[in-house]
């Protein structure tokens, strides 16, 4: 399974445009080689590099195993977005304090549909996964806020 993004490589830096500096909109991903046998896909963006530990800017679940591409700023037909640690449901670009810090974008293959309410935070999300992932993808990118 693989993720990439035409907005940054892999451990490059993220433009400004999908920032807190910027627009603060989702950038383009693809994702390619999900598992025949997958039922759905989770999207999971996080910060481990946050001061008060990780921060999750957008988890989105119940993907369709048949979407390949996730357009700028948009969310995948029919799937669902999480509550983040910005204290709502979609996507929070980064934004941090000081220093660089990575953003992880993580994408799952599940045998199973979760249909969590959209209040499911991402521990929710990790906990209803757990013995669920068939195979798993990571795209990290770089910011450091101006």
């Amino acid at each position: 399974m693989e993720i990439r993004s035409s907005a940054f490589e892999n451990n490059k830096f993220i433009p400004s445009l999908y920032t807190c500096d910027g627009k603060n909109i989702s950038p383009y991903l693809t994702i390619s080689n999900v598992p025949e046998d997958a039922r759905s896909m989770v999207l999971i963006v996080d910060d481990p590099d946050a001061p008060m530990g990780t921060w999750v800017h957008w988890t989105v679940w119940d993907i369709s195993p048949d979407v390949r591409e996730i357009s700028e700023g948009s969310c995948p037909p029919g799937a669902i977005e999480g509550v983040t640690d910005f204290g709502k449901p979609g996507y929070g670009g980064p934004c941090p304090p000081s220093g660089i810090h990575r953003y992880f974008f993580k994408v799952y293959a599940l045998d199973t549909v979760l249909k969590l309410e959209i209040s499911a935070k991402s521990a929710d999300i990790k906990k209803a996964m757990k013995n669920h992932i068939l195979n798993q993808a990571q795209l990290v990118g770089l910011y450091r806020h101006k």
